[in-house]
């Protein structure tokens, strides 16, 4: 299913920064977590961060601590993943989920297409 819509990948030089957002027009994410993922080239699908319906943030990956931020504002019905000192290693496309949970992990039942990440020089 690809009732959700992300946002904000870019061409982008090492140690530089991108947010990327998730959003959708057809129902409410403020009740539910949302995760985000991410696919390298050649890789399997990776849990990146999530956060809950109260803004709770879990981290799944070590390699994006103290990188990457994960928020949410409900006003625009929107989650964000702020994305700091990027690597080469960061590229890949970009996926957020969610799902009927109000932690995390999110729930998978709803996808959007990605956004693409590209870190080089």
């Amino acid at each position: 299913q690809l009732q959700l819509v992300e946002s904000g990948g870019d061409l982008a030089q090492p140690g530089g920064s991108l947010r990327l957002s998730c959003a959708t027009s057809a129902f409410s994410l403020n009740w539910y977590a949302v995760g985000w993922f991410r696919q390298a080239p050649g890789k399997e699908r990776e849990r990146v961060l999530c956060i809950s319906n109260s803004g709770e943030a879990t981290n799944y990956a070590d390699s994006v601590k103290g990188r990457f931020t994960i928020s949410r504002d409900n006003a625009k019905n929107t989650v964000y993943l702020q994305m700091n000192r990027l690597k080469p290693e960061d590229t890949g496309v970009y996926y957020c989920s969610t799902g009927f949970k109000a932690s995390c992990p999110a729930g998978e039942d709803y996808w959007g297409k990605g956004t693409r990440v590209t870190v080089s020089s």
